[in-house]
């Protein structure tokens, strides 16, 4: 199993930038996928972006490619959400989430571990 803890969120102005990370704990070297998905009030859970645990392969969403930016430190079991250029649309909970198995990476049932959430809040 593996516990995943996020921090990093925030209060930020619109244009600002924020990096949330993801530390992973317990069987962390043998994940397979790492995701973010975010959930604005009143709004389902989406998918933001995903990387491959080994291999380092990205995935966005259309609504945030060419701003955020995932990454992940292999040593430090740790993984990362770059986030530039923010706007109001992007304020949400942030939740890091893990897998060890392959899937379709914008499924939020494909994801077996979750973090806590952390707030991000873009202001106008």
């Amino acid at each position: 199993q593996v516990q995943l803890v996020e921090s990093g969120g925030g209060l930020v102005q619109a244009g600002g930038s924020l990096r949330l990370s993801c530390a992973a704990s317990g069987r962390a070297y043998s994940l397979y996928t790492m995701g973010w998905f975010r959930q604005a009030p009143g709004k389902e859970r989406e998918f933001v972006a995903a990387l491959t645990w080994s291999g380092g392969n990205t995935y966005y969403a259309d609504s945030v490619k060419g701003r955020f930016t995932i990454s992940r430190d292999n040593a430090k079991n740790t993984g990362y959400l770059q986030m530039n250029s923010l706007k109001p649309a992007d304020t949400a909970v942030y939740y890091c989430a893990a897998t060890y198995y392959p899937g379709t990476y914008y499924y939020i049932q494909s994801y077996n571990y979750w973090g806590q959430g952390t707030q991000v809040t873009v202001s106008s």
